[in-house]
């Protein structure tokens, strides 16, 4: 993988307290330039489909077309498994390698609507039928409901532990909330917890795509169970990691920060504060050492970088002229945009709109200074998320509550926890 890291000022004052801003740019390795995918490792997709009776009809017919042809994209290296739930869980395809197609879609088609919402109950059955097939290449499980919870565990912290467990032994978990019924806050813990997805379909053609994009990020995976682990020297601390990733600390001034799977050539950023202490010698020193380490596919080989991060400790008067990278400043006020997103959702949630249109607005302000402090190549990215957070404000007032805050939750998901990120949609530009 490609790996690197920029600071918004790389030198700091002499026997002076301060803070550096740190954005770590990522690329998984691109795809074998002959295009032939024999070499390609076996995946595994297991689905945990919401049979509920609010899926009965146009929700629950796309999403059963939308598994046909995911189906048929894999092939007899692959295994696919399908959980169903409702107030109970029925196993309708059994994971394994995908060798009779045929059966599969015969399975699929007898799915029917039922009755309440087991969300756990489902997930948990899931779970144990991925990791039965999975093996060292791990594997990604796609939660798809539309409803909030009403049996079983409900709580999103417990839901989210179980998702980082499963995650700790190979397992991505990815959600699609389809309609305006669901608990974004529930999937969205699941899909944090889980290093995977979080996507939002308001009908049948966007649930399809959203699957289909698991696929396809399925069949080009490059780089799986990445991880960056951050050891900090001597009274250096982490005062903030703007990406919204399961973080733990590990022994005495180290942070491992989850990153999850990547596919060919998918680029991400991340941003993080660190507290630097009054150094009383002059010159280079290091603040911190990154190493990432991840598995390649398809050798599932372990492959480990690391990078020092230094500045430059320098006389008082001196550091007093630097002039912040202006990419660095950028994106730490775009990420506060973010932040500003993310609570405007969760106060749509509780039925606040006006905390969330205050919150919102604030979120242009700040793009909107970002953008005059961009370099040139960034002005187009952030004038268009202004202009999505600018009608995510009106329709706080204009529409539907629920929409609004899946959207902005949706939204925020890809441009914090999977920064830099290509969506469908720019890919096939």
């Amino acid at each position: 993988m490609k790996f690197s890291a920029q600071l918004d000022v790389n030198v700091v004052a002499h026997e002076a307290d301060d803070e550096v801003a740190l954005l770590l740019d990522l690329e998984a390795p691109a795809a074998p330039e002959s295009g032939d995918d024999t070499e390609r490792v076996g995946s595994s997709l297991q689905v945990v489909l919401d049979r509920s009776g609010s899926m009965a009809g146009p929700p629950l017919d796309g999403a059963l077309e939308a598994l046909v042809a995911l189906v048929q994209r894999l092939d007899a290296r692959d295994n696919f498994g399908l959980v169903t739930f409702d107030d109970s869980v029925q196993v309708v395809v059994p994971a394994g390698p995908l060798t009779d197609k045929e059966g599969v879609v015969d399975r699929i088609g007898q799915v029917r609507p039922g009755g309440m919402t087991d969300l756990s109950g489902g997930y948990l059955r899931g779970l144990q039928e991925v990791k039965r097939v999975a093996g060292d290449a791990g594997g990604t499980l796609l939660v798809v409901s539309d409803g909030h919870v009403n049996s079983g565990i409900s709580d999103p912290e417990q839901l989210g532990d179980l998702a980082r467990d499963a995650h700790g032994k190979g397992i991505v978990t990815s959600t699609l909330g389809y309609g305006l019924g669901y608990d974004e806050t529930l999937l969205a813990a699941l899909s944090r917890g889980g290093s995977g997805n979080h996507h939002f379909a308001e009908n049948p053609d966007a649930a399809g795509a959203a699957i289909a994009s698991e696929v396809t990020d399925l069949l080009a995976k490059s780089v799986q169970a990445a991880s960056l682990t951050v050891t900090f020297s001597s009274d250096v601390e982490m005062l903030r990691l703007y990406n919204d990733l399961p973080a733990t600390r590990i022994g005495v001034g180290a942070v491992m920060i989850e990153l999850g799977d990547f596919y060919f050539q998918e680029q991400r950023k991340l941003l993080m504060k660190f507290k630097v202490p009054a150094m009383a010698a002059l010159g280079l020193a290091r603040i911190a050492t990154l190493e990432l380490r991840y598995v390649e596919l398809p050798s599932l080989i372990e492959q480990v970088v690391s990078l020092p991060v230094t500045v430059n400790v320098v006389p008082g008067d001196e550091a007093a002229g630097r002039v912040p990278d202006a990419t660095v400043v950028t994106e730490v006020l775009f990420q506060e945009a973010q932040e500003s997103k993310r609570l405007a959702s969760e106060a749509l949630e509780r039925g606040e709109r006006g905390t969330a249109r205050r919150l919102l607005e604030q979120a242009v302000k700040t793009l909107d200074e970002a953008g005059g402090a961009a370099p040139p190549a960034l002005r187009e990215e952030l004038d268009r998320e202004a202009r999505d957070v600018r009608f995510m404000g009106e329709q706080t007032v204009l529409g539907d509550a629920g929409y609004v805050s899946k959207m902005t939750r949706a939204s925020y998901h890809r441009q914090n926890r999977k920064r830099g990120r290509r969506t469908t949609d720019e890919d096939e530009d």
